[in-house]
């Protein structure tokens, strides 16, 4: 499994995604980031996103 913590992205929000690979995390995150945050996730903040996730 593969975590993610909205907080380590630079937000102030106590989210966690957990998913089964880096691309659904990712995918979850972008949305969660559209829809929570107002901000889309361009493929260079995607890259760094990529090195917060930490395995579960």
């Amino acid at each position: 499994m593969k975590t993610l913590h909205c907080a380590d992205a630079g937000f102030t929000c106590d989210a966690v995604v957990t998913a089964n690979t880096e691309e659904e995390v990712l995918t979850i995150a972008s949305e969660h980031a559209r829809t929570v945050h107002g901000t889309e996730v361009t493929p260079e903040m995607a890259e760094q996103i990529k090195t917060l996730i930490k395995e579960a």
